[in-house]
């Protein structure tokens, strides 16, 4: 597990600026949980058969994000779980 503390944004709702699976176009408000290695224990990339990940995978290659851990899950109003990177959040942290 790479981040040993929790995201500064846990807890919180963000807007994310990207099309999520079966929610369409952003912006999204999202609730970010925590880090995805910290709520799953290991890397979003071998996480091997959990359907967030496989769809953040795929479009994580189409939009061209970092291979990195810098991916956080949350969950959008609908109830939703995704992955998402953090250049992805409002402002690009």
């Amino acid at each position: 597990m790479r981040h040993t503390s929790a995201h500064p944004q846990a807890g919180q709702t963000v807007s994310v600026d990207a099309e999520l699976h079966m929610t369409g176009p952003g912006p999204h408000d999202v609730v970010i949980e925590d880090w995805a290695d910290r709520v799953f224990g290991k890397s979003w990339m071998f996480m091997d058969g959990n359907p967030a990940a496989l769809v953040y995978a795929m479009r994580a290659g189409l939009a061209g994000l970092p291979t990195d851990d810098e991916v956080v899950y949350g969950k959008t109003r609908s109830g939703r779980s995704h992955l998402v990177h953090v250049r992805e959040i409002g402002g690009g942290q």
